[in-house]
């Protein structure tokens, strides 16, 4: 096995300097969500070129690259995100965005060069019997894209037994591995409120319905939900992110609007969650003699591993890598993730490895490791060449 993996290693590692010219040229074009044109071409291409069978505009942008080998039944989907965020640039680096107010400040741009690596790997080796599907999606970043692609025929076209999909994380270790069974990533839902009244001078208050004060109790309600409606084992967040109100000091506007972001790791506390906020906003604006409009559409769900699955890819760390490799408290996450869309139709995981000491996700000063695109790549080969193996035990 040893013999084995440093094979993999060292063939790789033959391939790093294309890699890394190719992530830092995805880095200075980024593209947002379902713009993904000259990213989706790029990765249609390689593809092509090591002989895989490539489906183009899936959910829009979206790509399939399929590859069958042998007489294997069992067939692996591997996903990786594609879109950058509109974020103005602050690294200063020779290959920084060369596009405006865009940037990959996710590390998409890694995360797509990791699986095309190993794409290349294993177009060559075929090491493999059945069938592999390699997913390179849009729209990650607040598009869902994911669920574009499955209402697009995603699962149906390409059927997959499992699906896998992987994400730098700064603050770990470059290279380790992080998993977590169960809920690993929150909900999230953007709601929008409305609090309408009745404007007028700001010397004459009694002649108003003031949706400032009535806004004002409102967030300060919001917060007993959390603390007295929610079982304290049970995590959530509600943040009120943003206030827009208000054009001069002594005038008092007719209304005010508020942005909300909720996240729970469970459904049913995100509609506990959701039915207090409309009960409470609903009674405060009441309370005032206001009127509350609440705009609460769903946004992505909890992304909740499967157990066998994630015990398989742990499992494929702690042969290849070795327990030292393997983050052993590695918590789940308060962001989200649109991969949690397909972990809804398929079994599977979606795992973690180091980014080492970098800037947060979403900022403009985030960069993405290129030391881990080594490791990552040959952590796909070893999960596909295992799932998909020529010997099943």
């Amino acid at each position: 096995m040893g013999r084995r993996a440093d094979s993999v290693g060292g063939r790789i590692s033959n391939y790093l300097d294309e890699a890394v010219a190719l992530r830092r040229d995805l880095h200075r074009h980024p593209e947002l969500a379902y713009d993904e044109h000259r990213t989706s071409e790029l990765v249609s291409d390689r593809l092509s070129a090591w002989g895989y069978q490539v489906t183009r505009g899936i959910g829009s942008t979206g790509v399939v690259g399929t590859l069958q080998n042998g007489n294997g039944t069992r067939r692996l989907g591997i996903r990786a995100d594609m879109d950058a965020l509109p974020i103005a640039e602050a690294t200063g680096l020779p290959y920084a965005s060369g596009q405006a107010g865009k940037m990959h400040a996710c590390g998409h741009d890694g995360h797509t060069s990791i699986l095309l690596t190993s794409a290349r790997y294993l177009a060559e080796t075929c090491d493999f019997s059945g069938t592999l599907n390699l997913i390179f999606q849009p729209a990650e970043e607040g598009g869902a894209g994911a669920r574009s692609m499955i209402r697009d025929g995603l699962f149906k076209r390409f059927p997959c037994d499992a699906v896998f999909g992987l994400h730098n994380w700064p603050g770990v270790p470059a290279g380790q591995f992080g998993f977590i069974t169960g809920p690993a990533m929150a909900s999230v839902d953007k709601v929008t409120i409305r609090m309408i009244g009745k404007g007028g001078h700001g010397a004459r208050p009694q002649e108003t319905v003031d949706p400032i004060v009535a806004s004002a109790s409102l967030i300060m309600a919001l917060q007993s939900i959390v603390a007295r409606n929610i079982d304290p084992l049970d995590a959530a967040v509600i943040t009120v992110g943003t206030i827009h109100a208000g054009i001069a000091p002594n005038v008092i506007p007719d209304s005010v609007e508020l942005e909300l972001t909720v996240r729970t790791f469970r459904n049913d506390v995100r509609e506990k969650i959701k039915a207090r906020i409309r009960a409470l906003a609903s009674a405060q604006a009441e309370s005032y003699g206001a009127i509350a409009e609440i705009d609460y559409p769903s946004g992505y769900p909890v992304l909740v591993n499967h157990p066998d699955e994630t015990d398989f890819a742990r499992q494929v760390a702690l042969d290849h890598f070795g327990a030292a490799r393997i983050e052993s408290n590695f918590r789940p996450i308060s962001a989200s993730e649109d991969f949690a869309f397909m972990l809804q139709e398929i079994p599977g995981s979606y795992l973690f490895i180091g980014n080492g000491d970098s800037a947060p996700l979403h900022s403009p000063l985030y960069d993405f490791n290129d030391e881990i695109i080594a490791p990552a790549s040959r952590y796909w080969v070893k999960l596909v060449e295992e799932y998909l193996s020529k010997n099943p035990s």
